[in-house]
Formats: structure tokens, sequence, C-alpha cells
């Protein structure tokens, strides 16, 4: 069995189930588990996250897309070359990894043409259901019917533990500044069932929002996960967010209640997204749960008695949550 995975979730789901021996090609954003640096890359993106800003980033993908360009770059000549069994690729966001109908268009016409896998979860439900894809796909049912219950089993920890409060904070999530991205699909599903109360129906597709909107529902926690970004990355992008009109009238910012999130817990649909659950459960209700957070995963907006610092200034009132990595806690 030799196995490509073009998404970040597919490479996370084929370690998880014991599989990273059989796959020979990734995407240059499959960076997790660490062992994945080590498989060729077979696509890469037309676009330095981690160099850009976003509003550069923004600017970058207009250029691409009004130029009728791909914001990926698919190596064809090496798939020929090296033929999976299987791939697996994406039809959920054209911006975030190379989609089903260009792999398909790649692979057409091979003497032995691989099986192409489309994972598109949009709910937990479904993620579930993308790993027991990938598992009959790959040889590997039995594993992945393993992990999904391992997986079910701290879904339903967490909810039992929250059956003992009926208090359900305003949440709001960010994947996305200047512009504004709200975190869909599978995101809302997340802060509802870490005992939140989220504006967004679960499988909503993720959109631009106003700043106006994200202020008039005065969530009392604001997460925010920008999506490719880790914490560092955020802190720079955090001072535009601060300059908004009412940003210090914000419940969650007045509270202190804001939180930078690395996304890899959350713009991923694969396992780890239930320890996104996890993070967004102890973060929603401290008082239920502890040493959920990973060390350096998150940072937390201390409250100040300057009600009013200048947005050159708000990164430098985050600091590490917690101020001391627990011991894992997880319920049950």
């Amino acid at each position: 069995m030799k196995i490509c995975s073009l998404l970040p979730s597919g490479t996370e789901i084929l370690f998880a189930l014991g599989l990273g021996d059989a796959l020979i090609g990734v995407s240059d954003l499959c960076v997790y588990p660490p062992e994945a640096a080590t498989k060729p890359i077979v696509s890469r993106s037309r676009i330095d996250v981690d160099s850009m800003s976003s509003e550069e980033v923004e600017q970058r993908m207009r250029e691409i897309l009004a130029a009728g360009e791909s914001p990926y770059e698919l190596d064809v000549e090496w798939l020929w070359e090296n033929p999976p069994d299987v791939v697996l690729t994406q039809d959920l966001c054209y911006f975030c990894e190379v989609d089903a109908s260009t792999v398909g268009r790649a692979v057409e016409g091979m003497p032995s043409c691989p099986e192409v896998v489309v994972l598109q979860p949009k709910t937990m439900s479904e993620i579930m259901q993308s790993i027991l894809e990938v598992g009959t796909a790959c040889g590997a049912e039995a594993e992945a019917r393993r992990l999904v219950e391992d997986l079910s089993q701290r879904v339903t920890a967490v909810a039992e533990r929250l059956a003992m409060t009926e208090d359900r904070p305003r949440t709001y999530s960010l994947e996305g500044i200047n512009p504004l991205v709200i975190g869909g699909h599978w995101i809302p599903e997340m802060l509802t069932m870490a005992g939140g109360d989220s504006p967004y129906a679960p499988g909503c597709p993720a959109r631009r929002v106003p700043w106006d909107e994200v202020r008039a529902y005065a969530p009392d926690k604001l997460f925010i996960d920008l999506c490719s970004s880790d914490v560092s990355r955020s802190l720079r992008e955090i001072p535009w967010l601060a300059e908004q009109e009412g940003w210090s009238d914000v419940p969650s910012v007045k509270a202190g209640e804001v939180y930078l999130i690395d996304h890899e817990y959350f713009s991923c649909p694969g396992p780890r997204v239930v320890q996104g659950l996890e993070i967004l459960a102890e973060l929603t209700h401290p008082d239920l749960f502890r040493g959920m957070v990973p060390h350096g995963a998150v940072v937390k907006m201390e409250q100040s008695v300057d009600a009013h610092p200048a947005p050159t200034q708000i990164a430098g009132r985050f600091a590490p949550y917690p101020e001391v990595a627990g011991v894992d806690a997880r319920p049950g």
C-alpha cells in the first residue's frame, strides 16, 4: 500500500492509524506529526503565511485568483513517477489545500489510476466518519474503529463534566483578522460542545463578518485561532483588532477573557479536534476542567487598570495560559 496525502488532516489520520510507513508523499502544510516532514512534498502553497501579514496574504490571494490560477502547485510529474494506490484530498476549501478536481485531472490517464479519497467533513460526527473512510480505503478498518471509539469516549467525558453546570457563556471564535473571518463548519459545534453559547449553527461555512457583528454579539469569551497561524503570528495580528471601534467595550475584552490559540487544534479536521474541544472546555469552564491546555498552545489577555491601552501595546497584555502547565487531567 502506497498512500499520498495532500492535506494535513489526512496525514494526521494516517499516522494515528499506524500508516506512517505507507505514506509516500504529502503537502508542505503537513507538519504533524513531526515525522510527516520527512516525506516528499508533492503539493506546495504559493503563499508563505509565516512571513506575510493577513493583509498581505489577502492581497496575494486576490492576485492569484484574478489571474485564474491556483494557490497551490501540484507536482504531477512526481505523482506519475511514483504512482500511489490511494490519494487523500479535499473539496471543502479551495484556499486551504489543493482541491479534488485538481487531483482528479492530475491522475487521469495513469496506467494504474489511484483511488482518490475526498475528505470534506463539516461537523464533528463527519470528522469521525472521515477517519473511518480513510481506514476503509487504506486497509486499517479495525484501527480506525478503535481510534473513533477512543475519541468519542473523550467527547462524552467532556459532556458528562459539563452536565454539572447550566452556565453557558457567550463564546465567539475568529479564524481570520483583517479581514475578519468566523470559524465555520465544526467550530460552532465545538464551542457548544465545550459548554458555550455560539451565534452560528453547526456546519455553517466560514465567512467574513463585519466588526459590528462581533461587537453586537458581545461575547463573554473571545477565542482567536487564526487559520494557519500559531500564537506568535496571532500576537502580530491582534493590534488591528484592538484598533476597531468599541473594542474596549466588548465584555470579553473588559474581563480579560480573550484567548489566542494555536490553530492546529481547530483548523485541521483530524483526531486533534477532540483535543481542541478539551482546550475550549477548560477555557470556557475553568472551574470544571484543568490540565487540558498543552504548554505554549494558548495565551490569555490580562486584565489591566489601563482600560484603553494603545493598540500597539495590546500584544504585551497577553500571557501564557495556564501560567504553569498542568498535569493531564482529562475528565473520566
